[in-house]
């Protein structure tokens, strides 16, 4: 939890005990046990708006896949290499034959590409 072990949550518990006092601690306790509760109240409903927006199948989601860390550059461009669908270097340098336009035709436009 956080890198606390049980001693350095009885020196904490100690040093607030010492600092707010005997009179204050209860009612901060209490404010703490509620910040807490909410906390949880939050992530159980953050985790059922989740579900509830996944639908059917949310179980059925590999979510190591989805894990950043299993990001390698290296073996995504290795399999893009290796994909037999590829154009070869031949290929790419032949130029393809373009259709002529009949007589009459009008060039294609695209308005959006200026």
């Amino acid at each position: 939890m956080f890198g606390l072990s049980g001693e350095k949550l009885l020196i904490i518990g100690i040093l607030a005990a010492l600092i707010l006092g005997p009179e204050r601690l209860p009612d901060y306790a209490r404010k703490l046990a509620g910040f807490i509760k909410s906390l949880k109240k939050m992530a159980d409903g953050a985790q059922s708006q989740l579900k509830d927006e996944l639908g059917d199948g949310y179980e059925d989601v590999d979510w190591r896949k989805l894990d950043p860390r299993q990001y390698d550059p290296r073996r995504i461009i290795r399999e893009a290499l290796l994909e037999d669908d590829l154009p070869t270097g031949s290929e790419l340098n032949q130029p393809k034959p373009q259709k002529r336009l009949a007589t009459g035709d009008v060039a294609p436009f695209d308005s959006e590409a200026t």
